[in-house]
């Protein structure tokens, strides 16, 4: 069972971690948050910080919401930072603000709420909110239920506790604010309202008669009926919302349950497995707590559409499949064990191939790089299960979108941009902060990794009539470093580097400043390619461009401005894209770095929003979908590479361990963790007495790599000593190990005598 705090230690403990909306007055931090210096919005360099490495939600955003469904559940149900319950969002289309009916809690009298919330555990979505009042405390418990005999319901326990022994005078008042005008029923006697009057289904069901207070037509408030609240018996209600238009009748039993029924939650929740088929993960401290709610919120954002089982993005404006979401939400999903279920992923994203060849999905018709990504994402997911058997059936799909792609080539070359003059796709939507068909390299980038990869898995398996998609790549990457050497840019910083819209692009000659484009803008695109696209050698003067410039643009420990919000904002996730191009060429410290950057930028209860202002920012807002699960995606694939990370046919072992990962002195394991080399376990544990840690290592079959490494030094405190079981040599700072050996040991001793 997993550890959980209930509600009494919240109540104890939530003193420190006090959260209000802006709407309810006061605001204060759950986290101590250090003022950043943004007055003139200029890029400048963060050093890596020698302390202040604690991942504390520091930079948590101020307003959030966070699914308490089940996994796969049809219903997403949401709740706001302030407790309420939003319900209705329509998907892509409409804002993120968008919720039909909004219920939102609290007490009659003059003072304002002061707002805390956290979950009971990481992987348990049960929600407890804490409004302080001078004195009494609202206490909100909510959580989902799937009774056999009820059906799908919402569930609010609401309490009132006094603040000191004596006993308090309370009347507890739900608010309901709609998207249009309703006509309300509350029925004090059974406890029921409708919002289209009796002939409908109830909207909510109370445990106590419910009385109009104020009717305004998009606004309503009712009152729970008046109590009185002792230290030794809070003043209780139970409030039901009935998510499949069931009647009064049938839920009405639960409301004399609510203890029963959140017993039966937790049990469901605490027996769940996170992890699917043979793989297990032992992490430990912040660590696992992330990687036990990133799981869950990739599950709960999960549902059937259209007879597939499709791992969506979000619950909201995000709610759907997007194919380059999907690529690193789906290899998340084998790291998770989830084999069957992301094969089903994979193949709804193929399901979306038109006659023509192209692949588009949420992410609109000029997302030429959505062809290529899948075609990527179908080898890596060959390359995870060690499968080929689809990748082979779908050879004739993947050429026909690999001539898809050779049209793009031919239209750029007659619309008379520099697209078409160097060579590449098309003019297209660029993303990431690029809108608009523009002369861009995004989608030429992912398309050349797409290309890449399958044109190397059809020559590593020996397949015949794959030479049209060679010479497609062949000719694209000829062109594409081409463009960039002309295109490379220099840095008010000094170094050059390549942006992502082209020279000719008139936006960069706006007669306003604030109106150019950001250096930094859309460069996930690179950062991609980078890793795990493999387009380029780590030497690379894109490569090495790129790293400077998110270096020279980091702020709270992340590269900022990358994306929709060109100033004072952050892109919360492309934050670990460039954490990874980092671990790829062999700069820990920063994706470290960057990486716990990304976690302290997550909202306490462990999600993240797409995109957020930065602190001390007068100009940025929210953009997004919450919980964005590529965020999710890929704070679990980072967890996994730090400990494994394949390097193109290269396994790094420990390549992201540094002396914030070794300080607790407990072990991490993996079991059964999927690699193109075929599945890896391995155990890093601590020696007794602080003598060292220990690596042990095992691979079953599958394609060896054609080098496994270690870092010869761990942090700044342990030096290699030794290994049993491979023959091993060291080059500068790393040990190479014979990759042909399956099984090993190896083990590091502190630097000096401790």
């Amino acid at each position: 069972m997993k550890k959980r705090t209930n509600r009494r230690q919240f109540l104890e403990g939530a003193s420190a971690g006090l959260v209000a909306s802006a709407a309810s007055g006061e605001l204060l931090s759950r986290a101590t948050i250090s003022p950043v210096e943004n007055g003139t919005q200029e890029a400048r360099v963060t050093p890596i910080p020698q302390d202040g490495t604690a991942i504390d939600f520091r930079y948590a955003p101020l307003s959030w919401q966070t699914a308490y469904c089940f996994p796969d559940d049809h219903h997403k149900s949401l709740i706001g930072e302030r407790g309420e319950l939003r319900y209705g969002h329509p998907g892509q289309g409409k804002g993120i603000a968008y919720f039909p009916e909004v219920v939102e809690f609290s007490l009659l009298g003059m003072e304002r709420d002061k707002v805390a919330q956290q979950l009971e555990a990481p992987g348990v979505p049960i929600i407890l909110t804490r409004l302080e009042r001078p004195e009494a405390f609202l206490e909100l418990t909510t959580f989902a239920t799937n009774e056999p005999t009820e059906g799908r319901v919402d569930n609010v326990l609401v309490e009132v506790r006094p603040r000191t022994q004596r006993a308090v005078h309370a009347v507890p008042i739900v608010k309901l604010k709609a998207k249009r005008e309703i006509v309300i029923r509350a029925s004090g006697e059974r406890g029921s309202v409708h919002l289209d009057g009796e002939a409908t289904p109830p909207f909510l069901v109370a445990s106590s008669p419910l009385a109009v207070h104020e009717n305004g037509g998009f606004e309503h408030v009712m009152r729970l009926q008046e109590g009185v609240a002792r230290g030794d018996r809070p003043l209780r209600y139970f409030l039901r919302f009935p998510q499949k238009g069931q009647d009064f009748e049938k839920i009405k039993a639960g409301l004399a349950a609510p203890d029963e029924l959140l017993a039966a939650v937790r049990t469901y929740w605490g027996n769940l497995r996170l992890y699917g088929g043979d793989v297990a993960w032992r992490l430990n401290g912040r660590g696992k707590e992330f990687l036990e709610a990133c799981a869950r919120n990739i599950l709960q954002a999960r549902e059937e559409r259209n007879g597939q089982l499709t791992f969506q993005v979000g619950p909201t404006v995000y709610r759907g499949l997007w194919v380059v979401d999907g690529n690193f939400i789906l290899e998340a999903a084998r790291y998770l064990g989830y084999d069957a279920e992301a094969q089903h992923g994979l193949e709804a994203t193929w399901a979306r191939q038109d006659a023509d060849g192209a692949i588009f999905a949420g992410g609109g018709r000029e997302h030429w790089q959505d062809t290529g990504i899948a075609m990527f994402t179908l080898v890596r997911q060959a390359e995870l299960a060690q499968d080929w058997t689809y990748f082979r059936k779908m050879q004739p799909d993947i050429l026909r979108g690999v001539e898809f792609l050779r049209g793009l080539r031919d239209k750029a070359r007659t619309e008379g941009s520099a697209n078409g003059r160097y060579g590449l796709l098309a003019r297209g939507f660029g993303d990431g902060g690029l809108g608009g068909i523009r002369s861009e390299f995004t989608n030429s980038l992912w398309v050349l990794a797409g290309l890449k990869a399958v044109a190397e898995a059809a020559d590593r398996l020996g397949l015949s009539g794959w030479d049209s998609t060679q010479q497609l790549y062949q000719g694209l990457r000829v062109a594409f470093f081409e463009a960039a050497r002309k295109e490379m840019r220099l840095h008010p910083a000094g170094f050059e580097y390549l942006p992502m819209l082209m020279k000719e692009d008139p936006q960069w000659s706006a007669p306003d400043e604030w109106d150019r484009p950001r250096p930094q803008t859309a460069q996930w695109a690179i950062s991609q390619a980078i890793y795990p696209g493999g387009v380029f050698e780590k030497d690379d003067p894109v490569v090495q461009g790129h790293i400077a410039l998110m270096q020279t643009c980091t702020q709270e420990d992340v590269p900022v401005e990358t994306g929709w919000l060109p100033h004072g904002g952050l892109w919360a996730y492309n934050a670990m894209f460039v954490a990874h191009a980092y671990l790829w060429a062999g700069l820990p410290d920063w994706a470290a770095m960057t990486f716990r950057g990304f976690l302290n930028h997550a909202s306490p209860l462990y999600c993240w929003r797409e995109e957020q202002p930065l602190r001390g920012s007068l100009v940025a807002s929210y953009v997004g979908d919450m919980p964005h699960n590529w965020a999710s995606a890929e704070c679990v694939l980072y967890l996994r590479h730090m400990l494994a990370l394949e390097d193109g046919r290269a396994l790094r072992m420990l390549a992201g361990i540094r002396d914030f990962e070794l300080v607790a002195e407990e072990p991490y394991a993996l079991a059964g963790s999927p690699t193109r080399f075929g599945r890896v376990d391995l155990d890093f544990e601590p020696l007794d007495r602080r003598q060292g840690w220990r690596l042990k290592f095992q691979r079953a079959p599958g394609p060896a790599p054609e080098s496994v490494q270690l870092p010869a030094n761990l942090g700044s405190r342990f030096t290699f000593a030794e290994i049993a079981g491979a023959g091993s040599s060291r080059r500068n700072d790393a040990i190479f190990v014979d990759p042909l050996a399956q099984s090993w040991e190896a083990s590091w001793k502190p630097a000096k005598p401790e």
